[in-house]
C-alpha cells in the first residue's frame, strides 16, 4: 500500500483512559487508523497474574468496552484499529474481539492477534544482567511471573498486510503502534532510519493521547486549558517523508499548541539524541513545531540511526506486599494529632515486632509529597495521616493497617474514616536480549 497521507487518531493513552474521545475521532475524525496504548510498565505483570487464575483472561479490563463502543462506527468508516490491549493474552483478546463484531452483524471482520512478545521461558533458562540494578534474572528466581520483550512495528505490519480491520498485540513500543501504519501505508524501507525516526516522533507525540491536547499540561492561571472535562484526543495528517500536523476534532475541548507538544516531546526519554526503540534509534534533536491554526501544530525534523542489536525486556515478579492504613483528623490542632497518631503507630509497629520494611509516615496536605519542609501555607484544619510498608507474608502487611484502625480508640481523639488496605506487590525489572532470539507472531480471527 502507497499513500500521500494518512491521518491516524489516539484513542487512549492508559488503560483506564476515557472512551468517548476514541468514538468522537471515529465518527469525525475522518481518519484511517486510530490505535489505542493501553499498557504500562507493569500492566502485563498484572495481566499474567490474571490469566494465571483464569487462561482465558490477560487481556485489557475495558477491551469490550471500548470494542463495543467504537466496531460499528470504525467498520462503517473503513478505520482500522491498533492497540496492545492484547496484554498477556493477543489471542484470547482477539478471539474476543471476533465474537463482539459477529454480535454487532460485523461478519467478516478480520482480527490479528500479534504475540512473540513473551519470552518468560528464555529469562527462566537463562541468566541475563539487569539493566536498573545489580544482578541478573536468576537472582529474581520463582518470583518471576513474567518476562515480555518490547518489539517493534514489524508483527503491526504484517498483520495490516494481511486484511487485518483490528491488530492487538502484547508488549510492543509505544510509538510501534503509531509507526506500523505508517511503514504499511508508505511502504517505507525498515533501514530508512530517517524516516524511521521520524515517524517515531510522531508516534511519541500521540502515544499519550489527552496528554498532547493539554490534560497533563494544565495548570490553572499558568497554563490555561479549556474544556478539559470533554477533552478531545489527537491526531495526525502523515505525509510520506515522516512529516505530520497534528490536530483534534473541531469543537473538542483541551489545547493543541507548540507548547504541549514541547511537553509531549520530551515525556519520558533519557537522550533525545538516542531515543532507544525496537525499530530504529530515533533522534529528537531537530524536531521543529509550527502553529499553523488553531489546535494544528506542524511536525518537522527528526531522524534515526539503525535499531539496537538487543531488546528491552520487562521482567515481571513478585515482591512480597504492601499494607497500608489511613485515617483523617479535623478541626483545631488537627496536624498536632496527626503527628501523635503517626508517633503511636511508628513505636507500636517497632514495639511489636512487625515483620515490616520501607515504612513510610506521611500526613497527606502537609508532608506526603512535598517533603522540603519550606510550605508557607497556614495549618490546614484537616488532615489525614498514612502508614504504609511491605512485608514478605500477607499476615505481616495487615500488621500496619491493624496498628492505624486501632486509634480509633488508642488514639488522639476525633479520628474517622480508617480504611486498611493489603495488595501483593508486583515489581518489574529490566534485561537485554539479542533481538535475533525474539520474533513476532501474526493468527487471524475473522467474524
Amino acid at each position: 500500500m502507497t499513500a500521500r497521507t494518512i491521518r491516524i487518531g489516539a484513542g487512549a493513552g492508559f488503560s483506564g483512559d476515557r472512551i468517548e474521545p476514541a468514538l468522537e475521532l471515529v465518527e469525525h475524525g475522518q481518519l484511517d487508523f486510530l490505535a489505542f496504548e493501553c499498557l504500562a510498565e507493569r500492566t502485563i505483570a498484572l495481566a499474567q497474574a490474571a490469566r494465571r487464575i483464569d487462561p482465558d483472561a490477560g487481556f485489557d479490563p475495558l477491551l469490550e468496552d471500548r470494542m463495543r463502543m467504537v466496531l460499528p462506527a470504525a467498520h462503517a468508516r473503513g478505520v482500522r484499529i491498533v492497540t496492545n490491549m492484547g496484554a498477556a493474552n493477543p489471542a484470547g483478546a482477539a478471539r474476543l474481539v471476533a465474537r463482539i463484531a459477529r454480535d454487532l452483524g460485523l461478519h467478516g471482520l478480520r482480527v490479528a492477534a500479534v504475540g512473540g512478545d513473551d519470552v518468560l521461558d528464555i529469562v527462566r533458562a537463562g541468566d541475563f544482567a539487569l539493566t536498573d540494578r545489580p544482578g541478573t534474572s536468576r537472582d529474581l528466581g520463582d518470583a518471576i511471573v513474567s518476562a515480555n520483550a518490547y518489539l517493534g512495528a514489524d508483527g503491526i505490519v504484517a498483520a495490516l498486510a494481511g486484511g487485518a480491520d483490528v491488530v492487538i498485540t502484547g508488549r510492543v513500543g509505544d510509538p510501534a503502534l503509531f509507526l506500523g501504519p505508517m511503514i504499511h501505508a508508505f511502504g517505507w524501507a525498515r533501514d530508512d532510519w530517517d524516516r524511521l525516526g521520524r515517524g517515531t516522533v510522531v508516534g511519541h507525540l500521540l502515544e499519550c493521547a489527552g496528554q498532547v491536547t493539554g490534560g497533563y499540561f494544565a495548570d490553572p492561571g499558568v497554563k490555561d486549558v479549556p474544556g478539559l472535562a470533554r477533552l478531545g484526543f489527537p491526531f495526525a495528517d502523515v505525509a510520506a517523508d515522516g512529516s505530520a500536523v497534528l490536530g483534534k476534532v473541531d469543537g473538542s475541548g483541551g489545547r493543541l499548541s507548540v507548547a504541549t507538544c514541547k511537553e509531549q516531546l520530551l515525556y519520558e526519554i533519557l537522550d533525545p539524541g538516542a531515543y532507544l526503540q525496537a525499530d530504529v534509534v530515533a533522534d529528537f534533536r531537530s524536531v521543529a513545531f509550527d502553529q499553523v491554526a488553531p489546535d494544528r501544530v506542524a511536525v518537522s525534523g527528526g531522524g534515526g540511526a539503525q535499531q539496537p542489536d538487543t531488546l528491552k525486556v520487562s521482567i515481571g515478579y513478585g515482591d512480597g506486599f504492601l499494607g497500608e492504613g489511613q485515617i483523617s483528623y479535623a478541626g483545631p490542632g488537627a496536624v498536632a494529632r496527626g503527628r501523635l497518631a503517626l508517633d503511636i503507630v511508628r513505636e507500636r509497629l517497632d514495639m511489636t515486632g512487625a515483620p515490616v520494611t520501607d515504612l513510610r509516615f506521611e500526613m497527606i496536605g502537609v508532608d506526603a509529597i512535598d517533603r522540603t519542609g519550606r510550605g508557607s501555607a497556614p495549618e490546614p484544619r484537616e488532615v489525614r495521616i498514612r502508614v504504609a510498608g511491605r512485608a514478605a507474608t500477607r499476615a505481616g502487611a495487615e500488621r500496619i493497617g491493624a496498628e492505624v484502625e486501632a486509634l480509633y480508640t488508642n488514639g488522639p481523639f476525633g479520628g474517622g474514616g480508617a480504611v486498611t488496605a493489603v495488595r501483593e506487590v508486583l515489581a518489574v525489572a529490566s534485561t537485554l536480549i539479542d533481538r535475533t532470539r525474539i520474533s513476532p507472531t501474526v493468527h487471524y480471527e475473522v467474524a
